[in-house]
């Protein structure tokens, strides 16, 4: 059997899995370990899993990840999102469709101290969902501004993906997380745009007069001060030097509780829910590390993913153009893998290639952008269809709305997602500002 239909055969297996729903990590596990048997044999696979399974998990970077889990599940568990969205809504609530902007400025906030997309999708939703259907706001803006501003919980540091993809490419997860800022927040702006032009253009979505808001009170600001408290704690303590991306997880996810302690909503039994959840979510991700590593190690056996890179690099394109393609492919990709499977299997066949192509820059920086372009594209998977897990999520809750109107609310902010895309492809720089501040 030749290479090539040796890697066709691997990722049939994985996709002929999937399409039975089986999960994906056990999909990829199955599949790289009949490529890896049908190559090496019996026997150095099982040397292979015999060390690789240790050797992947005692990674002390790996331990971010568990942390940065449950900081979240503290901040969902806690009832910051209820003083998030008060805020946010007392600040925007006079203008035309500002309860939708307030859901994705509290999206944002709330993301700065969650890391997960859906986690920020559910929060949000079950906070803001009623309040806009109570003020007039159709079903379709209402869960397509909550879907689309659940992916900020990963385009706005910390991101889980973002840790995983430094991970994976051996790069500073401090540096990664400040390209990060800048292109979270224009996504942000970008979202609120794109509901100010929407309610304008097709009216009938949300109240034609400005909705009367609260005005903002101490009380107002008091709620969002622990989540000011907490990212000056995380962020500026990791950038001031004081300690490390893995140290700041730890001191954010005790802080985080500590708030939730303080607004007196944390529960005994939605105590023991956040170390659950926690724990299930990180074994899910460290399974999902597990196949992947089986999976990419069979493709190296191959030689294809080397063949591929020379092969691209033979034909002298353009840089642009391959990165272009690539991310092209993430978006097909997207229809049928989540963001941190997508990862942590093209990653390992596409950074190489890419680091390998002459963009002008210093190859870190090449690896920082790349990194903040794959973060972008994936997001965009989390909302467009057929999947659409962010649609899944937010029309799951608000079971009244059709889930083809869910899909057509998110267009505007794909749309958004585009253009951001494509001022983050041409304009490496503006991915890059923060990073240069950071030794």
């Amino acid at each position: 059997m030749t290479p090539l239909l040796l890697t066709l055969m691997i990722f049939a297996i994985m996709l002929a899995l999937m399409a039975i729903r089986t999960p994906i990590a056990i999909a990829m596990f199955i599949a790289g370990a009949v490529g890896y048997t049908v190559q090496a044999g019996w026997s150095p696979l099982a040397g292979f899993l015999n060390t690789q399974a240790f050797a992947r998990f005692a990674s002390y970077d790996l331990s971010v990840i568990p942390l940065f889990i449950l900081m979240g599940h503290f901040a969902t568990q806690g009832g910051i999102s209820k003083a998030l969205f008060g805020f946010a809504s007392a600040v925007m609530g006079r203008f035309q469709g500002g309860l939708a902007m307030a859901a994705v400025l509290a999206s944002a906030a709330f993301g700065a101290i969650c890391g997960s997309s859906v986690a920020t999708a559910a929060t949000i939703t079950s906070v803001a969902l009623p309040e806009m259907k109570r003020h007039g706001y159709s079903g379709r803006l209402s869960t397509g501004t909550l879907a689309a501003g659940g992916t900020l919980g990963i385009l706005i540091p910390p991101s889980v993906p973002l840790v995983i993809y430094a991970i994976l490419a051996e790069q500073n997860i401090a540096k990664l997380f400040a390209a990060a800022m800048v292109p979270g927040l224009i996504a942000m702006l970008g979202y609120m745009v794109a509901i100010a032009l929407y309610v304008r253009i097709v009216p009938g979505h949300a109240p034609t007069r400005n909705v009367a808001s609260e005005p903002i009170t101490l009380r107002t600001l008091l709620g969002v001060l622990p989540i000011g408290l907490i990212f000056l704690l995380v962020f500026g303590g990791i950038y001031g030097g004081l300690f490390t991306p893995t140290e700041g997880a730890a001191v954010g996810a005790g802080a985080t509780f500590l708030a939730a302690l303080a607004l007196r909503e944390l529960t005994l039994a939605k105590l023991r829910h956040c170390f659950y959840a926690t724990a299930q979510g990180s074994a899910m991700i460290f399974m999902i590390f597990l196949g992947a590593d089986l999976m990419n190690s069979a493709l190296a056996l191959t030689q294809v993913p080397a063949q591929l890179a020379s092969l691209v690099q033979s034909w002298n394109l353009a840089p642009l153009m391959v990165v272009s393609a690539i991310l092209l492919f993430y978006v097909v990709l997207g229809a049928v893998m989540d963001e941190l499977s997508m990862i942590l299997l093209t990653i390992p066949i596409f950074f190489p290639l890419v680091i390998g192509l002459d963009f002008g820059m210093p190859k870190e920086s090449v690896a920082i952008w790349f990194g903040i372009m794959v973060l972008m594209t994936v997001g965009f998977g989390l909302l467009a269809p057929p999947v659409g897990l962010n649609v899944y999520v937010v029309n799951g809750m608000a079971r009244d709305v059709p889930i083809a109107e869910s899909y057509r609310g998110v267009m505007p902010f794909l749309v958004s997602d585009v253009v951001r895309t494509l001022l983050l492809l041409f304009f490496p720089g503006i991915s890059l500002w923060l990073v240069r501040y950071i030794t």
